[in-house]
């Protein structure tokens, strides 16, 4: 058991790959032709030495790296001085009005100070965008993207030059390659003299980027095979370009944010049939824009519009840490939606401490007495069952404890057909598995690692004889031995990628934000129905938590910052038309798209040339207004209330 290594991720290396590839978490990552791992690390001094191993190093920022590993190095690799913490990707799931209306955005951008984002860059971290529609260009008709980076297309050589496509890079260029042009109806048959070479951006390995003049000229060609050939980067979902819409679309017909600011694009990668991206290619995404933004020398706001529920939620994972790091270089704000999961039943938190009384009978005492009057004598550890429903036909499911690690229990597991085990204490290794009725399950007991003091406790479970887990009530139950604070949370997989029905009775709606919007330095976006004025109850909530125990974020720190318009947001389409969008995915542009304004006005026009990072997101929370339902602010539902713009600005 090494503690350099995350508690999922050694979980992954002890399992057999074919039981891996049944799971929905423990083999996102591993390449199954290359038998390698994709792996991120934080550092110090240089990883050079890896390379004569074999071992594929890109660097990116503030001490993080992307590892492409053969399996039978990993543990060599962990040797290494240099490398402090290790940690497996995570899959990242993308999470109607117009938007800038209900947000005091008209004020500014329709009269004085006529603010539209000009000089200012807005990167767009999702599934790509249609660059062909007017909402992404200018006036005489040419481009208002600087830049695409497609990281699902195969990058190629120019004839004779000697260079090869590095082996890691083939399986998710491939699939977006064929994805591209199934979508297309056409194949990418413009000979290599015609076009020039397809390359990654400098330092990176996979993907074709596109700069502004390679897009006017796929913009200047006849519409169809010959403008696919020039440029095969569509966005296959529509998302990227609603986002990219509701940020900085501008033509005669809609109107973002941000008209004019610019754009910078990046299609994440598509590491399996879902389409969801993963970490490593979110922290790559974020490394270029930041490096792009400082080339061009412009300020820059990046829009995350998708979570994860794995992880403590206290800030504590490498990508949360990543993005605070990331959001203090340059001139950077990164705005990240709080998720869809408020109303998902995919969390229930709760303490094994709970007050009591000492037996007794106020009947008959007279008047003014406490002879017999029950006292309170403070909180008793007391045993907690909590029930877990799975739904008809799951394939596969996980559930994440996560615990101080002062605090010791006992557990125990029951399936709905009344088999129940109990756990071991921690044992060698960390890893057991057992098996109640035709489900197998995997336990994995982690320890607090370098960077994070909480405690995890990882169930995977799988069929075991046949095709779906069973279904129906799990009980899983705690009974304290020592207990200190007696908090414990849990969490399951995101609601897109379990049952309808599969959930906790009684969940918990409080701290169910997605991950990396709980990093500290983000702004964090939730989500409310301007129709009413109200919280959107799908809208992940953050902390309000006064007994939170556990994790880099304490008790205290607000989340989300604030909300923003999430229900029935106009947005350009892929087929050309406007559509409706609802969730936090498209509430978050909004804040994107104002931040720009904000540092449009400060930086670009000179009124205040240190508008951005933490004071940006101190200027929203200052002029955000009160919606209706809610009587204190900050709290876990709105942060700080509802976007108001114009308020937001000083004076």
């Amino acid at each position: 058991m090494n503690q350099k290594l995350e508690d999922i991720l050694q979980l992954a290396l002890q399992t057999p790959e074919q039981t891996r590839a049944l799971t929905e978490e423990l083999n996102v990552g591993f390449d199954t032709q290359a038998h390698t791992w994709e792996l991120i690390v934080k550092y110090h001094g240089s990883l050079e030495a890896l390379k004569a191993l074999g071992i594929e190093v890109e660097y990116l920022i503030a001490g993080y790296a992307v590892l492409t590993v053969p399996e039978q190095l990993v543990d060599r690799m962990v040797e290494l001085e240099e490398i402090e913490y290790v940690e497996m990707p995570k899959r990242y799931f993308y999470d109607y009005e117009m938007p800038t209306d209900n947000s005091c955005i008209a004020q500014v951008t329709l009269r004085h100070p006529n603010l539209s984002g000009a000089g200012v860059l807005v990167a767009v971290l999702d599934s790509g965008i249609d660059y062909k529609l007017p909402e992404f260009r200018k006036p005489d008709g040419s481009t208002r993207i600087r830049f695409l980076w497609d990281q699902t297309l195969q990058p190629e050589a120019p004839a004779g030059d000697g260079t090869e496509q590095e082996a890691g890079d083939s399986t998710a260029a491939d699939m977006g390659g064929a994805e591209n042009a199934a979508m297309d109806g056409t194949q990418d048959s413009a000979p290599a003299a015609a076009r020039p070479a397809r390359r990654p951006p400098a330092g990176y390995r996979l993907g074709v980027e596109f700069d502004s003049a390679q897009i006017d000229r796929a913009l200047a060609a006849p519409a169809g095979q010959r403008q696919f050939e020039l440029l095969p980067s569509i966005d296959s979902s529509g998302h990227g370009t609603a986002v990219a819409g509701i940020a900085a679309g501008g033509s005669p017909m809609y109107q973002g944010v941000a008209p004019d600011a610019e754009l910078l694009i990046v299609k994440l990668g598509l590491p399996d049939a879902a389409s969801f991206p993963r970490t490593t290619e979110i922290m790559r995404a974020v490394t270029y824009a930041i490096h792009k933004a400082i080339e061009l020398q412009m300020p820059l706001v990046i829009n995350l519009s998708f979570g994860n529920t794995y992880g403590a939620h206290d800030g504590s994972s490498l990508i949360e840490r990543f993005l605070d790091n990331a959001a203090e270089i340059g001139r950077t704000v990164i705005c990240v939606g709080s998720g869809n999961e408020g109303n998902s039943g995919g969390h229930l938190a709760g303490s094994l401490l709970q007050e009591d009384d000492i037996a007794g009978s106020s009947a008959g005492v007279p008047s003014g007495s406490t002879v017999g009057i029950p006292s309170r004598i403070g909180p008793i550890a007391r045993p907690v069952s909590v029930e877990l429903a799975v739904a008809d036909y799951e394939r596969t499911l996980n559930v994440q404890l996560w615990k101080n690690y002062c605090d010791t229990y006992r557990i125990f597991l029951r399936s709905p057909g009344g088999q129940e085990t109990q756990l071991p204490a921690m044992i060698s290794g960390g890893k057991y598995t057992l098996r109640l009725e035709q489900t197998q399950i995997l336990v994995y007991f982690g320890k607090p690692a370098p960077y994070a003091v909480a405690e995890e406790i990882y169930f995977e479970m799988l069929p075991d004889g046949q095709n779906y887990i069973n279904s129906g009530v799990w009980t899983i139950r705690l009974e304290p031995l020592q207990v200190v604070t007696g908090r414990y949370y849990f969490y399951l997989p995101s609601a897109v990628v379990r049952a309808a029905g599969t959930g906790f009775y009684q969940s918990t709606p409080e701290v169910t934000l997605t991950i990396p919007s709980t990093a500290a330095k983000v702004i964090s976006v939730g989500a409310y129905d301007s129709t009413y004025e109200a919280y959107a109850d799908f809208s992940g909530r953050g902390y309000a938590d006064a007994n939170r125990t556990i994790g880099v974020v304490a008790a205290g720190l607000a989340k989300p910052d604030l909300a923003a318009p999430g229900v029935g947001i106009i947005a350009p389409d892929i087929h050309g038309g406007h559509t409706p969008m609802t969730g936090t995915s498209f509430a978050t542009p909004i804040v994107a798209g104002s931040c720009a304004l904000l540092m449009e006005w400060g930086i670009v026009r000179g009124n205040d040339v240190f508008l951005y990072g933490e004071k940006v997101k101190a200027y929203l929370r200052a002029g955000a207004r009160a919606l209706r339902g809610e009587t204190a602010y900050p709290n876990s539902r709105v942060g700080w209330g509802g976007l108001c713009v114009s308020s937001s600005l000083p004076g």
